[in-house]
């Protein structure tokens, strides 16, 4: 089994979707955490990305963001990185598979963009969770 740590820079769109998403599609095969950047985390995902979750049966509203630690970061086997640059973790020492998804902030984005990335984060979660697959 291999975890997967989703960082953006907010932990309130794009890596609650990949971490939801992901848990999915690896059906308990893998394990999935989020996190953000941001020295102040906000208090629930953005409005946008749960109505276009609960538009594939996945309720993330309970969700709660959280800041990214070197202690949540050395659980990780993959971390998958998106829009969240310098700040994004870097655990020296470890055997990590780093990966950078560039993929746009739904923050603000009219629902069809943000069901566009979240269609985009689908496709990529599944091979993540294919890959690891073969591997484990």
């Amino acid at each position: 089994m291999s975890t997967v740590l989703f960082v953006c820079k907010a932990n309130r769109g794009r890596s609650v979707m990949s971490q939801a998403l992901f848990e999915r599609a690896a059906g308990g095969r893998h394990h999935a955490i989020s996190a953000g950047s941001e020295a102040e985390p906000h208090t629930r995902p953005h409005p946008g990305v749960v109505e276009a979750m609960r538009a594939v049966g996945i309720d993330v509203a309970a969700q709660r963001p959280q800041r990214i630690t070197a202690e949540l970061a050395a659980q990780a086997d993959v971390v998958v990185t998106m829009g969240c640059g310098d700040a994004c973790p870097v655990i020296r020492g470890t055997q990590q598979l780093r990966v950078d998804w560039d993929l746009p902030d739904p923050k603000d984005r009219p629902i069809e963009e943000v069901r566009a990335t979240r269609d985009d984060i689908m496709r990529r979660v599944q091979a993540l969770v294919e890959r690891l697959d073969d591997v484990t």
